[in-house]
């Protein structure tokens, strides 16, 4: 029994095709939705280092909230749901890489294959969902590092291009942190993100898969305005492999209408 739940005919009378189509003021604002957090980051850090060490609070604040933007946007640009042209997708995924120190069309091959095998062995994206929480933290260094050995391994040849320019983006930015430039700032910034994409197997995954199955409750999801408000509607997951070209900004909107023929899907929350 696998992944019964997208056959399942209640899902034909949810409205959905409409909410792919996001307005200009949309567009830019999901371009741009993490620049704020990542400049503000990069301020306090600054603060921080040169001035006082109390700055280092909000600096971190500042980057988990950075970190949360950009999985949104490479989230939507791995569907191809951010409003502008596949190439663009492109390029946006290539510049979160050395920004979030992970190749993002690696993420993004394993996120597709997690859409087709949603936790079977075969889903590498989902091996946290099938552990203990504490579990989950504690191998998330390994997560990384197997969501890139899959996808240079298995992945097309044209996504391992992709991959490889993003890995040499990341060495620079390496580079530049500890060997070129004298910035204690972007050596945070680098450090930083680094323990993020350790910590992503069990905020990013763990969070909206564990306790479900694989037929008929695959995914966890949200009703609280204002849990949905301080995440970023991140949180919508049942929703997203439902219907995964929906964009994040019109999971909301997508939730009230799966309520309607479908509403034992929201018993299983996030938080």
């Amino acid at each position: 029994m696998a992944l019964e739940i997208l056959g399942d005919p209640r899902l034909e009378n949810v409205q959905w095709r409409d909410l792919c189509d996001l307005g200009p003021l949309e567009v830019v604002y999901e371009v741009a939705i993490y620049l704020p957090w990542l400049i503000a980051s990069f301020v306090f850090a600054h603060f921080a280092f040169a001035s006082h060490i109390a700055w280092i609070v909000p600096a971190l604040a500042s980057s988990f909230m950075f970190f949360l933007c950009g999985l949104r946007q490479v989230h939507n640009a791995f569907h191809y749901a951010v409003g502008v042209s596949p190439g663009s997708h492109e390029v946006l995924m290539f510049i979160l890489s050395p920004l979030m120190m992970s190749a993002m069309h690696a993420v993004q091959w394993n996120h597709l294959r997690h859409h087709r095998h949603c936790m079977d062995e075969e889903d590498v994206e989902a091996m946290s969902a099938r552990m203990p929480g504490w579990k989950a933290l504690i191998t998330g260094p390994q997560f990384p590092i197997r969501l890139h050995h899959a996808a240079l391994t298995m992945a097309r040849p044209h996504i391992k291009r992709f991959i490889v320019f993003e890995l040499i983006a990341i060495a620079a930015m390496l580079v530049l942190a500890f060997g070129v430039f004298d910035e204690a700032w972007l050596r945070y910034h680098v450090i930083a993100m680094t323990t993020g994409q350790c910590f992503s197997a069990f905020f990013a995954v763990w969070t909206v898969h564990h306790d479900c199955d694989r037929s008929h409750f695959i995914a966890r999801t949200l009703r609280n305005d204002v849990k949905s408000f301080v995440s970023y509607n991140m949180f919508y997951h049942v929703e997203h492999h439902l219907f995964p070209a929906v964009p994040t900004c019109h999971l909301p909107e997508l939730s009230k209408r799966l309520d309607g023929v479908a509403p034992e899907l929201r018993s299983k929350n996030v938080w």
